[in-house]
């Protein structure tokens, strides 16, 4: 079996992804087919030897869709393009439509409004001049229509394949009232002036205009699908320095384009200059930023036999590298690789109004069918009377009409994006970017929280924790015990504490390096308002720490390796040490002329929301899970002090993202909070959001449910991720999930509204009320009904500005 993945073009809405599944199904040797209307991406599994590319390609084009080629150069910018042309198209389509919707729905109210005067021109008077008011009210909903064409084509087109849509419904609808309404302009130019009053080209009109108005917000959020994977191709480097010998034989640098670079190429990275594929060190020693790719804001340190990766960055020194990996073998390459694997795949997102509507049309069409049938054999037959004034032929037309008029899709099709709209303004205004309507609704199902550690629950900035002073002192073998620390430089220079004058040392001899740990203590010394020495030695140690020489004082600091290279004990200060790695700190050992002086810790630091924010969310019932790549120690620690149940540790940042798939495939026991008895338990499958902010987070956030980015992270997890907190405040995780709750909370109310209405109004039109003696439903008050429907559904989702974050 092959997977293929196709872009398909021309797809608006649900339906028609399921179209496209279902032709390519049809076809022999296909193991399975996907189709993603968000991403517009089809994924095929298919037998090569029993079906070819060119005819899944084809079965996709006889279904009514386009296959876009996305295998040439420049593809993911003509994409963009694409995409900035199909939003500039609806912009304009929409703006046509509501200049002319606008004061249709004007000359059609106004007339109706008896309690108070507006301005009306005379010349339009429908009761003096029906006609001329009617043919007005028709040129004005032409436009309209011609902006609206693309619901026609679409819905007829689907209606025809006996698989309605969203825009079946829209297209029936409109066409009915503009029918009917194209009927009563020559019942008023036969004479039948009160026909005026049953013109509906205004319903039609502002019908076409909201819904292009939905249409263009949907597409400028679904437009930025691909600019996450352009900016993940955009960190690799263009060209790299490679190692030649020349005809001569001698050894020269040469700079060729990296898609150049073969397996076993020796590299040339300066200082400051980007790693251009992955590779083995094999000459120089240097600390290597790989925060794009793991998220860790520390350089890692590297010499000859270390592993490096493309598009990370060279922080300090001269390396030869050989090349091993290359192309789309990369870490980076295969990071892309994964997020466009899991934005492909196809997310279980219910598309309630689309589903609904496929049953919902073609039944609202038999009913309106079978119900003039009906009457038009009764009336034929004499079992019932005509109303006054009407043919058999008009009664039975008015019946189907005002069936299909009230059945009218405005409020189906406005109950969810006007909540949607709704809700992710409000979350906008509190700093919570919901990245489109799918994104809200799933979020509501959210039962496990996946966490990343670093700048997520921590600051993502190392700072001085402790500072612990070594009272005894600690001397090499055979020295002579001599108790306390070193005597001070002078006395004007030395705090009033050992504690401070311990930091001051170590700050003074870590001034000269580039290790966010030695510069954590340098500004940690600095916020104390200590004086930082000048140092007359230094030596970086790498891998171990640094070596100075400040006022005639011999510093160490590093780790633990150093101190006992260098036959320093530890054993004094070894409780001290295991509590601050207990703690998720890290011990930096200072010895000052050869004596152990004490331990500065460091530490990413908890983030102050992060506590409370887990606590709210496990109030929510919602189980919260850690992952990173520390060791289970330090992880252990951090999960301990803000309250996490579960922790992923030690998780390469390649497997992030195969992690958040088996949290996806649980099952598992969840109590409700209110019942925490477990007499609530029941069975359900995981529906898991994934919190994070580096690039090496992208894959997870993409195959996540949710992806939820830090606002202050990379902008390619922000990209990846489908909701984003500008805030950075943890708090806003559990916030946006309430907002995801109370709009679909909404959403339902307003199809019940929406269906309430029609399913009391279609019997009424039907004629059950003139069945038993009652008056039969003008379509006027059926338009009305379903005009009232439309005001419900928005009155209800403008209640959703009520809502308020938790802070």
């Amino acid at each position: 079996m092959q997977t293929e993945t196709l872009k398909v073009g021309g797809m608006t809405c649900a339906a028609c992804a399921a179209r496209v599944e279902k032709a390519v199904k049809k076809l022999e040797g296909i193991e399975s087919a996907s189709v993603n209307f968000a991403t517009e991406k089809a994924t095929v599994v298919y037998n090569p030897a029993q079906a070819r590319i060119s005819a899944i390609k084809d079965a996709i084009k006889n279904a009514g869709y386009k296959v876009l080629d996305t295998s040439k150069a420049g593809a993911i910018d003509e994409d963009k393009l694409r995409k900035e042309k199909e939003i500039k198209t609806l912009k304009i389509k929409f703006i046509v439509a509501i200049s002319f919707a606008a004061p249709l729905l004007y000359i059609a109210m106004v007339p109706m409004i008896k309690w108070f005067s507006l301005p009306f021109p005379k010349a339009l008077a429908p009761m003096n001049f029906p006609l001329v008011y009617a043919l007005v009210e028709l040129l004005l909903v032409i436009p309209v229509i011609i902006a609206g064409n693309r619901f026609y084509s679409a819905g007829f087109k689907n209606l025809l394949h006996r698989s309605p849509n969203m825009d079946s419904l829209i297209a029936l609808g409109t066409t009915s009232a503009v029918l009917y309404s194209v009927y009563n302009i020559f019942e008023i130019a036969n004479g039948n002036f009160s026909a005026v009053d049953s013109l509906y080209f205004e319903t039609a009109g502002m019908i076409i205009a909201l819904i292009l108005l939905g249409k263009t917000l949907e597409s400028i959020s679904k437009g930025r699908t691909s600019d996450a994977i352009k900016k993940l191709m955009g960190l690799t480097p263009k060209t790299a320095l490679i190692v030649l010998k020349d005809a001569a034989g001698n050894t020269i640098e040469k700079e060729i384009l990296i898609e150049e670079v073969i397996p076993g190429d020796i590299i040339v990275v300066r200082p400051g200059a980007k790693i251009p594929v992955d590779g083995v060190v094999i000459e120089g020693e240097t600390a290597i930023d790989e925060s794009m790719l793991t998220g860790e804001s520390m350089p890692v340190d590297k010499k000859a036999g270390d592993k490096v990766f493309g598009a990370t960055i060279n922080a300090n020194g001269l390396i030869h590298f050989r090349a091993e990996k290359v192309g789309s073998d990369t870490a980076l390459a295969q990071i892309i690789k994964l997020v466009e694997d899991a934005q492909g795949s196809k997310a279980p997102i219910a598309q309630m109004a689309d589903t609904v509507s496929g049953y919902f049309v073609p039944v609202v069409c038999a009913i309106a069918l079978a119900a003039g049938i009906a009457w038009y054999t009764a009336a034929q037959a004499g079992i019932v009377s005509l109303p006054a004034g009407k043919s058999t032929l008009e009664f039975a037309l008015t019946i189907f009409i005002s069936v299909l008029v009230i059945a009218c899709p405005c409020a189906l099709g406005l109950a969810t994006p006007t909540a949607i709209m709704v809700g992710t303004g409000k979350g906008a205004e509190n700093g919570i970017l919901i990245k489109g309507g799918e994104a809200l609704e799933t979020a509501h199902k959210i039962n496990t929280i996946v966490f990343d550690k670093t700048g997520t629950i921590t600051e993502g900035k190392p700072q001085v924790t402790d500072v612990v002073v070594n009272e005894g002192g600690s001397l090499p073998p055979g020295s002579s015990p001599e108790a306390g620390l070193p005597p001070p430089p002078s006395a004007g220079d030395t705090p009033a504490t050992p504690p401070d004058y311990l930091l001051q040392m170590a700050a003074s001899a870590e001034k000269g390096s580039e290790h966010p740990l030695g510069q954590a203590i340098v500004q940690g010394a600095q916020k104390k308002g200590l004086e930082i020495f000048a140092a007359e030695s230094f030596k970086a140690i790498t891998g171990l720490g640094i070596e100075a020489l400040i006022k005639g004082v011999k510093v160490l600091a590093g780790n633990k390796k150093l101190m006992d290279e260098r036959g320093i004990s530890l054993s004094c200060l070894e409780a001290e040490s295991d509590r601050i790695a207990g703690e998720g700190k890290t011990p930096m050992y200072i010895a000052l002329d050869g004596r152990l002086a004490g331990i500065v810790a460091v530490a990413d630091v908890l983030k102050k929301s992060s506590k409370a924010a887990i606590e709210r969310l496990h109030s929510m019932g919602i189980e919260v899970v850690m992952i990173t790549g520390d060791n289970k120690k330090t992880a252990a620690a951090i999960a301990k002090q803000v309250g996490i149940d579960r922790v992923l540790s030690e998780v390469l940042p390649q497997d992030k993202a195969a992690e958040v798939k088996k949290l996806q495939e649980d099952i598992r026991d969840t109590f409700s909070p209110a019942f925490q008895n477990g007499k609530a338990k029941k069975q359900s499958a995981s529906t898991v959001a994934f919190v994070g902010d580096g690039i090496n987070d992208a894959p997870a956030l993409a195959q996540a449910d949710i992806g939820i980015a830090i606002g202050s992270g990379t902008d390619v997890a922000i990209e990846s991720a489908d909701i984003v907190l500008m805030r950075s405040d943890l708090m806003d995780v559990p916030s946006a999930i309430n907002l995801s709750k109370s709009t679909i909370r909404n959403i339902k109310q307003n199809l019940f509204w929406a269906f309430g209405y029609n399913v009391l109004g279609i019997p009424i039109a039907a004629g059950a009320l003139y069945l038993f003696g009652g008056p039969l439903l003008n379509p006027i008050f059926a338009a009305a009904a379903m005009s009232m429907s439309s005001v419900s559904v928005l009155s209800n989702a403008l209640r959703l500005k009520r809502f308020k974050a938790a802070r």
